[in-house]
């Protein structure tokens, strides 16, 4: 029978693994409106009850968050990404329909709406959570003891007796370390939704056992949403109006580039609708010498494409991981919306995070002052690892036979579900 629960909450995805006792593990797996899934989108969506208001709100997570909210457009509340509210101080709390919810409110509603999801196969003997936690927040100033102490407070919620952290690169690490027939020192990027992390770990068996020592941790907070945000802003924002001017009575001003910042998440192009922010860029459009322009930005938002277009956005950065060159296709742009896309120009727009997802990669290993001979193994997870702009950091650094993946999205819920069942989790614990 299980007793350790691995948590991956993460920024993009949450992932549950089962210890079924010894070396195996197995996936939770969810069925909602949206379907059947062994990963969860990190999002939540509640609409008002048609007779009883807000009262009674229809709750929703993953998958069928995002249809809820595509489905009923202004009426219902969306909120993704959760996680990178965890370690802010600033953020004290949302509104849902005038109730405020603090973060442990979020994490709670979001873990029993996953619990409601997975029914009957929920264990009813769990012993211990082992939750997963960056090496660094994302967001400015992170505080992770405040980020823990929310964790605790959500988790404790649910009932769990004994909770755990585990850096979520070393979860990653003793899942990969399962298939080593040596000893050795691997070093394990995990790219994840908000941020990069890095753990370096030594591995030895001795006496039949599994050890570990950690030599060092280091991370940024940079990863696979900033790659769509570039590229949006490169593809997406100078068709609708960024770097465009208006008249204002006898000076040619610059439209102001704050509106395109809203591209920063898809969902925020719909709380942006509700704003007068909006409302000022409308009265633009008549004053605009691009018109046509800020009449289309207009267009994406009023038609809530906000989702279509980040989907639009990642199959061409998916497509560009395997071609020099990809089509970016959104027909709500028009003719706009359908161009080429080098992996050339793609990886220039990202350089500047690329250079300090290698920054974090030099920290842990000049801290800890290793070679990058003495690294045994290189495990590279999260699906920003098959960014080839990605991949050539280690591939310039690392022996290419040095160098492995696998378990993109499944490696650290199980790895933190592996780590529950020793008998000396406190080693492992951040």
């Amino acid at each position: 029978m299980a007793r350790a629960l691995g948590l991956d909450f993460g920024t993009t995805n949450t992932v549950l693994a089962l210890a079924d006792g010894g070396s195996t593990t197995h996936s939770m797996r969810f069925t909602s409106s949206a379907g059947e899934s062994d990963s969860m989108r990190t999002a939540l969506s509640f609409m008002k009850d048609p007779v009883m208001g807000a009262q009674a709100l229809k709750v929703e997570a993953g998958q069928a968050a995002i249809r809820q909210f595509i489905d009923n457009p202004g009426d219902c509340r969306f909120l993704q990404s959760i996680k990178t509210f965890a370690a802010s101080a600033l953020f004290q709390g949302t509104l849902v329909f005038a109730r405020r919810h603090v973060f442990e409110d979020l994490m709670e509603i979001f873990l029993k709406r996953l619990k409601i999801y997975a029914d009957d196969s929920w264990p009813s003997d769990v012993s211990r959570v082992i939750a997963g936690r960056p090496v660094h927040f994302a967001g400015a100033n992170p505080d992770p003891k405040l980020a823990t102490e929310r964790y605790n407070e959500a988790l404790t919620r649910l009932g769990f007796p004994e909770i755990h952290y585990v850096y979520e690169p070393v979860a990653a690490a003793y899942y990969f370390a399962q298939t080593l027939k040596s000893d050795a020192t691997v070093l394990v990027a995990d790219f994840g939704g908000g941020t990069t992390d890095y753990s370096l770990i030594r591995f030895e068996t001795r006496a039949g056992k599994l050890t570990a020592t950690p030599i060092g941790h280091s991370g940024v907070g940079v990863a696979g949403d900033h790659f769509d945000y570039r590229m949006i802003d490169n593809l997406v924002s100078p068709e609708i109006g960024k770097g465009s001017k208006f008249k204002s009575f006898d000076k040619v001003l610059d439209v102001p580039a704050g509106y395109y910042v809203n591209f920063g998440r898809w969902n925020q192009l719909s709380i942006f609708k509700t704003t007068r922010e909006f409302t000022d860029l409308k009265s633009l459009v008549r004053s605009a010498l691009e018109p046509e322009k800020l009449e289309l930005f207009v267009d994406l938002v009023d038609h809530d494409e906000g989702y279509p277009l980040y989907q639009a956005i990642s199959a061409t950065k998916m497509a560009l991981s395997g071609a020099e060159e990809a089509e970016f296709n959104f027909a709500p742009l028009g003719r706009a919306g359908r161009k080429m896309v080098k992996r050339s120009d793609f990886e220039g727009w990202i350089a500047e995070d690329l250079g300090r997802i290698e920054g974090a990669l030099d920290e842990v290993l000049e801290k800890t002052g290793t070679a990058p001979s003495e690294i045994d193994k290189v495990f590279l997870t999260g699906g920003t690892s098959f960014v080839p702009a990605v991949r050539s950091i280690f591939t310039r650094r690392f022996d290419a036979s040095k160098i492995e993946t696998g378990g993109e999205l499944l490696s650290i819920a199980h790895g933190l579900a592996l780590i529950g069942e020793s008998d000396d989790i406190g080693q492992w614990a951040a």
